[in-house]
């Protein structure tokens, strides 16, 4: 890579500003099969759901998110910001996965805001990112998520 352009195709993927959320992200899928074939002898409705967080959630949507942003932009978000995705996105939804799990509605209250903060900080990093279909890949990621947490919250709260 000598244009020093990040894109998927090579370094966006090892890029130490993609690193955490690659890392994290591929640990979370793993961990959420595995979760799943402990928990499939008795499945119930929490581990199902906790599955399919950790998966698509914590895993999939970070991976997404986090070497969108290193691609689209050229690698120009700064690792200060890196560090508060990182933490308030996986400190927010293991909060979430705990309340959720646990039933302590303030514990998810937290994690909630945590993980919509780490939203909105991917979302000002993206905003002047290249256009093309992954920028779009992106934003959906990012406002069905906004969308689709206090719906979660909503719908724990009336449940729970």
């Amino acid at each position: 890579m000598t244009s020093g352009r990040a894109s998927l195709s090579d370094s966006a993927w090892t890029h130490p500003l993609s690193r955490p959320f690659a890392i994290i992200g591929t640990l979370a899928v793993v961990g959420g099969g595995l979760l799943s074939a402990i928990t499939a002898a008795e499945p119930s409705y929490h581990a199902s759901w906790a599955v399919a967080y950790i998966v698509l959630v914590i895993g999939a949507a970070q991976i997404t998110l986090g070497v969108a942003q290193t691609s689209l932009t050229d690698a120009a978000v700064r690792g200060r910001t890196v560090a508060w995705e990182a933490i308030c996105w996986n400190l927010g939804n293991a909060l979430v996965l705990v309340g959720t799990l646990v039933g302590a509605t303030a514990i998810l209250y937290a994690g909630i805001v945590l993980f919509l903060v780490a939203l909105v900080v991917f979302a000002v990093a993206l905003r002047h990112g290249r256009r093309g279909i992954l920028r779009g890949v992106a934003w959906l990621v990012i406002v069905v998520l906004f969308v689709s947490a206090p719906v979660g919250v909503i719908i724990q709260a009336l449940t729970g």
